[in-house]
């Protein structure tokens, strides 16, 4: 099988599998990347230990900290605890909260990247700053004019900080 049509399949089969977690596996966010496909994950109870993400996701399937996976957990492991059996997307996490097993504890953040994504919080405190560049601020001012009494103009004037 080609490298192509190997990503292909796996890109299909993390979008498009909504099957329910079994009585071993359970619910992990991402907290950190450590390295050579190594994640430190938080379980619903606060516990933080370390997943492998197997073969078959390496270099198909990306994931970053705050997403959600599903675990199974290994035996041989001291430090990894558990292998990425899924790796959650928003539809799958619909479809599990639907079914009433998502758990409690993992609302809380959700609701948060979603208040983010609909622009409902919008504060751009996170958005990176160029030391490098003058920063420019315009102001909106009116300019009165007789002539033009049924429009209002507006001009901007640099003002430099």
């Amino acid at each position: 099988m080609s490298k192509a049509t190997k990503r292909k399949h796996v890109v299909e089969e993390v979008m498009n599998d909504f099957t329910l977690p079994e009585e071993n596996q359970q619910f992990v966010r991402i907290i950190a990347s450590k390295g050579n496909n190594l994640h430190e994950v938080v379980t619903t109870n606060g516990e933080q230990f370390l997943v492998s993400m197997p073969n078959k996701f390496r270099k198909n399937v990306w994931i970053k900290r705050g997403d959600y996976v599903l675990v199974e957990p290994i035996e041989e492991g001291d430090k990894v605890k558990a292998e990425i059996v899924r790796i959650l997307y928003k539809d799958q996490i619909r479809y599990i909260k639907g079914e009433g097993l998502w758990p409690t504890s993992f609302d809380e953040p959700e609701q948060d990247a979603k208040d983010e994504e609909s622009g409902e919080n919008d504060s751009d405190s996170d958005l990176f700053v160029n030391t490098n560049r003058q920063h420019v601020t315009y102001d909106e001012s009116e300019e009165e004019d007789d002539s033009e009494s049924d429009s209002d103009a507006k001009e901007l004037e640099p003002h430099h900080a």
